[in-house]
């Protein structure tokens, strides 16, 4: 089993930056496709970006690419998410999950993604 633990959300201005963080438990982290989503206020959870097990492939939402940068490292069992440029419509709680079952990302983050962190909430104010 995978445990994830998201941090590093918080308020931040239009343009601003911030580095979301998952630390996973577990031997498993270097073996798992991992992928950041994120759930707007009032609307369904979607895909931000996803990153394979060595990180050499990388996929992002169209709206979030040029803007975002999903690094691991897995030596910490961590996921980052980097984001930049930052627009009210970034405005969400943020996910990270994990997939133990496939070695590489989906485009569209269609992957069975088992275990998930409990969020981390992104406001960005004008």
């Amino acid at each position: 089993q995978v445990q994830l633990v998201e941090s590093g959300g918080g308020l931040v201005q239009a343009g601003g930056s911030l580095r979301l963080s998952c630390a996973a438990s577990g031997r498993a982290f270097s073996r798992s496709v991992m992928a950041w989503f994120r759930q707007p206020p009032g609307k369904e959870r979607e895909f931000v970006s996803a990153i394979s097990l060595t990180g050499a492939i990388t996929y992002y939402a169209d709206s979030v690419k040029g803007r975002f940068s999903i690094s691991r490292d897995n030596a910490k069992n961590t996921v980052y998410l980097q984001m930049n440029s930052l627009k009210l419509e970034d405005t969400a709680v943020y996910y990270c999950a994990a997939d133990q079952k496939r070695t590489i990302p989906d485009p569209l983050g269609r992957n069975e993604y088992d275990y998930w962190g409990q969020g981390t909430q992104v406001t960005v104010s004008s």
